[in-house]
């Protein structure tokens, strides 16, 4: 189903024809906004990055020498505990990044 092709580029079009005209603090303000994410996404895949090296050394190394490690975690088990980690330092780091980026930026800067 969905919306025909017509209908669609009609919307399309029409959304662009905006009779409203941005000024040039709203560019500056969505310039930010697209820093502040982009910054946030680089900070949060490096700590990402960091996490799984940092949680998949000892869950390795635990799951080859420790016998309760040994029968309980197999591999989809291992993967499950890598990744928990890494996803929970990407989200944490990105949204704290963006937080920073967004208080720094809040700060009202009048027009000349």
């Amino acid at each position: 189903m969905g919306i025909p092709s017509e209908m669609r580029d009609l919307l399309a079009n029409s959304r662009r024809k905006s009779l409203v005209i941005a000024s040039p603090v709203e560019d500056e303000k969505a310039l930010r906004t697209r820093q502040c994410t982009q910054e946030g996404v680089r900070a949060g895949a490096k700590a990402a990055a960091i996490a799984c090296v940092v949680s998949a050394v000892p869950t390795l190394i635990a799951a080859r020498t420790i016998p309760w490690a040994k029968a309980n975690l197999n591999y989809t088990g291992q993967a499950l505990v890598i990744s928990a980690a890494s996803i929970a330092a990407y989200f944490i780091t990105a949204d704290k990044t963006i937080l920073e980026c967004a208080r720094r930026n809040a700060h009202y800067k009048s027009s000349p």
